[in-house]
C-alpha cells in the first residue's frame, strides 16, 4: 500500500506541476501589467517593481491553486482509469475508498496551506502593497507632460499648454467627484511644489467653476494650491489579530472570511466530487473530465461568491457538510459500490 500512495502521489504531483506553472505565469502577467500601469502614477525602479511584485504572490497563489488542485486530480484519476492501473489495483483487493485516501490526504494538506496563505499572509501582503503604493504616490514628483491629454493629477484630470522654466502656462483642471457634481478650474500659470513628501501645484490668477444639477458657481483666484494626495500620513500594517478583529464590527470582513475559508478548503471538499466522475472503467464509460474539471470548478465558486454576499457562520458550517455528504454519497454510489 505504500508503494500504490507513493505512486499515485508523484503522479498527481507530475501532473499538478503541468498544470500550475503555465497559470500562474499567466496570472503573475496580468498582475506585472496591473503594477507596470501604476508607473504613469509613481516613479519605480525595477527592485521595487519587483518587490510591488512579490506582494501580490500570495493572491497568486490562492486563486491558482484550487483550479489547478481539480484539473490535476480529475486528469490523475482518469489517466489512471484509461490505463488500467485502477482496475488492476481493484482485481489485487484495493478498495476504491482506500484508493482515494492519499488524494483526501493531499486535499487536507493543500487546504492547509490555502487557509494559511488567505488568513495570514494575504492581509499581510494586501496591507504592505497598499502602504508601499501610498508612500510613492505621496512622495512623487509631478510628471506632467505639457500638450498631453488624460493626464492625471490625483483625482483630477489636468491639461497644460506649455512649460517655461519649471512654470506651466495655460492649465486647465476636471473633476468629477461624482454624477451630480463636477468642477473646473483654468489658470494662466503654475508651479508644482514637493514638499515633506507631499507634490501639489499653486495655481496663479484663475478661475473654478463647481456644477451641480441645482447650481452653478463661479469664483476667481489670485492663488489655489491643489494637492496631488491627501494631507495625511500612509496606513500602518496591522498584525493580524488585529486586522481580522474588524469583523466585530465591520460585515465586510466576516464576508471576506467566510470566502477566504470556503476556498481554501475547495481542494478537500473536491476529491469525493472530482473521483465520482474520473474513477472509471473505461470499457463502459466515457471521459468527461473536462466537464467535471469546468462543472466543479463553476459550481464551488459560486457558493463560494454566495457566501461571500449573504453568508453566515451557520451557512458555511452547513454548506461543508452538506458538500462533503453529497460527495460521499456520489461517490459511494457510482464508483464505491462496485470497486
Amino acid at each position: 500500500m505504500v508503494n500504490v500512495k507513493g505512486y499515485i502521489s508523484s503522479n498527481f504531483t507530475k501532473s499538478f506541476l503541468t498544470i500550475f506553472l503555465p497559470f500562474f505565469i499567466i496570472i503573475s502577467l496580468v498582475f506585472l501589467v496591473r503594477i507596470a500601469a501604476l508607473t504613469s502614477k509613481i516613479q519605480m525602479n525595477f527592485s521595487e517593481l519587483i518587490l510591488l511584485y512579490s506582494y501580490s504572490i500570495p493572491e497568486i497563489f490562492f486563486y491558482t491553486i484550487p483550479l489547478s488542485f481539480i484539473a490535476a486530480l480529475a486528469n490523475v484519476l482518469i489517466k489512471l482509469s484509461q490505463d488500467n492501473e485502477l482496475i488492476a489495483l481493484y482485481a489485487l483487493g484495493l478498495k476504491s475508498k482506500k484508493i482515494l485516501r492519499t488524494l483526501l490526504l493531499l486535499g487536507l494538506l493543500f487546504s492547509l496551506l490555502l487557509s494559511s496563505i488567505s488568513l495570514l499572509a494575504m492581509p499581510l501582503s494586501k496591507q504592505l502593497y497598499k502602504s508601499f503604493k501610498e508612500k510613492k504616490i505621496k512622495s512623487a514628483k509631478l510628471n506632467i507632460v505639457p500638450g498631453k491629454l488624460g493626464q492625471k493629477f490625483g483625482n483630477f484630470y489636468i491639461y497644460v499648454k506649455e512649460e517655461n522654466n519649471n512654470t506651466f502656462q495655460n492649465i486647465v483642471i476636471y473633476n468629477r467627484s461624482d454624477e451630480t457634481k463636477e468642477q473646473f478650474f483654468s489658470s494662466q500659470t503654475g508651479e508644482p511644489k514637493h514638499y515633506k513628501n507631499i507634490s501639489s501645484l499653486l495655481l496663479n490668477d484663475g478661475y473654478g467653476y463647481t456644477y451641480s444639477e441645482s447650481s452653478l458657481k463661479q469664483a476667481q483666484y489670485d492663488t489655489m494650491e491643489i494637492f496631488q494626495s491627501p494631507k495625511k500620513s500612509w496606513r500602518k500594517v496591522e498584525s493580524i489579530s488585529t486586522y481580522w478583529k474588524q469583523i466585530e464590527t465591520n460585515p465586510v470582513f466576516m464576508k471576506k472570511m467566510l470566502f477566504f475559508i470556503f476556498v481554501s478548503f475547495i481542494p478537500l471538499l473536491s476529491v469525493y466530487l472530482v473521483a465520482s466522475f474520473t474513477m472509471i472503467n473505461p470499457r463502459y464509460q466515457k471521459n468527461h473530465s473536462f466537464i467535471v474539471i469546468f462543472v466543479t470548478t463553476l459550481s464551488l465558486y459560486l457558493i463560494a461568491s454566495s457566501l461571500q454576499k449573504w453568508g453566515t457562520t451557520l451557512s458555511l458550517i452547513i454548506t461543508f457538510i452538506a458538500i462533503t455528504a453529497f460527495g460521499r454519497w456520489l461517490f459511494h454510489k457510482r464508483v464505491a459500490k462496485y470497486f
